[in-house]
């Protein structure tokens, strides 16, 4: 444990030293809205920045409420943002960074726990990759990443504990700050008790989506608008099903036909990260389906979670969904080649550096 706590303060550490050289390496560009909320923090600019493009939107949200089409965001963590905030002297900033931070070290022991739970022999390795994944930055700035993160490792430990309920619970707040988090249900459908008990667990997180679409019923008379404002966040996301294969074609008629400009560069990330970790899902699927319930069941909800945003026509933000596809790290971890290993680590570690720097510099990047 001691270690584990060690590698993550030695991790932000270099988060936010690297932020602070972006500075000097790259031109700003800051094209994204609200940006001018930031301007009321008497911060450095490089800790303001972890707050670009969505932290805005939920600094927004938290600040104000809803306005048009921010229904897209789920509204626990900004409704978390909003609470924090009134003991912080309404710093929504500071707010959104304490939280975000703070979950991430918690789900740092969360994950652990767990990891010892399930007996995985390689747990180093498995949070060494973590960290240093390319969109693991994101774990640290206002985004809804590093909170979910511990409602989901808190939704598998507990239920692996036979704390049935305490983990529907927090299936229940998973949806409530990600649409992702109602697939958590799947970790409830072997369960072995009473038939009227599955129902029940699989009802939480079901229930927690449909308080969210009343809630939208109600303000905007659309209970899907949380999927139908999705195009006014991406130029190329739609609200009807895309299926993979026209996803493919569009990325490569990106590669032949689009200028070598930084959304190219982000086009290539999203397209060999999503096939990167499509591969190894795949792979860590052989090798559990028939001898890992657990982990069989966290590698469909880790394919879901990659699959399920490429259904609005897009890799974008690809890079950042994917690091909640847990089963690579269990995956790579368990690799024999050491080499292969050191080879994989240092490849995220550059990437990591490069994504930092232009996501603190202004630079979408996913």
């Amino acid at each position: 444990m001691k270690k584990v706590l060690s590698i993550y303060f030695i991790r932000l550490f270099f988060i936010f030293s690297i932020a602070y050289i972006a500075g000097f390496l790259l031109p700003y560009k800051g094209f994204f809205p609200y940006k001018e909320l930031l301007n009321v923090y008497n911060l450095p600019i490089f800790i303001k920045a972890f707050a670009n493009f969505d932290g805005l939107h939920y600094i927004s949200i938290a600040q104000s409420g809803y306005y048009q089409y921010q229904q897209a965001f789920f509204p626990l963590y900004p409704i978390i943002i909003r609470v924090v905030a009134i003991f912080v002297g309404k710093n929504y900033l500071i707010s959104g960074l304490l939280i975000s931070n703070l979950s991430f070290l918690l789900a740092c022991i969360v994950m652990y726990k767990l990891l010892h739970l399930l007996k995985y022999q390689n747990v180093p390795w498995f949070i060494l990759l973590l960290f240093l994944f390319p969109s693991s930055f994101y774990f640290s700035t206002v985004y809804t990443e590093s909170f979910f993160l511990l409602l989901f490792l808190l939704v598998i430990y507990l239920h692996l504990k036979k704390k049935y309920w305490i983990s529907a619970i927090f299936s229940f707040f998973c949806v409530l700050t990600r649409l992702i988090g109602l697939f958590t249900l799947i970790f409830y459908l072997p369960f072995k008790k009473k038939q009227s008990s599955i129902v029940w667990l699989i009802i939480f997180p079901i229930f927690g989506l449909i308080i969210y679409m009343i809630y939208l019923f109600l303000t905007v008379q659309d209970p899907l608008f949380f999927l139908n404002s999705q195009p006014i966040f991406g130029a190329h996301r739609s609200t009807s099903l895309i299926f993979l294969p026209q996803v493919y074609y569009r990325y490569l008629k990106i590669f032949i036909t689009a200028n070598k400009d930084n959304a190219y560069f982000t086009a290539l990330i999203e397209f060999f990260i999503f096939n990167f970790v499509f591969f190894i899902l795949i792979l860590d699927f052989k090798k559990r389906y028939k001898t890992n319930i657990e982990l069989t069941l966290l590698n469909i909800f880790s394919l879901v979670n990659l699959i399920l945003p490429t259904l609005t026509g897009t890799f974008s933000s690809i890079p950042r969904y994917a690091v909640m596809s847990l089963s690579i790290f269990f995956y790579l971890g368990e690799l024999k080649n050491r080499s292969i290993k050191i080879i994989i680590a240092v490849l995220f570690f550059c990437l990591q550096v490069i994504m930092l720097s232009l996501f603190i510099q202004g630079y979408f990047i996913g």
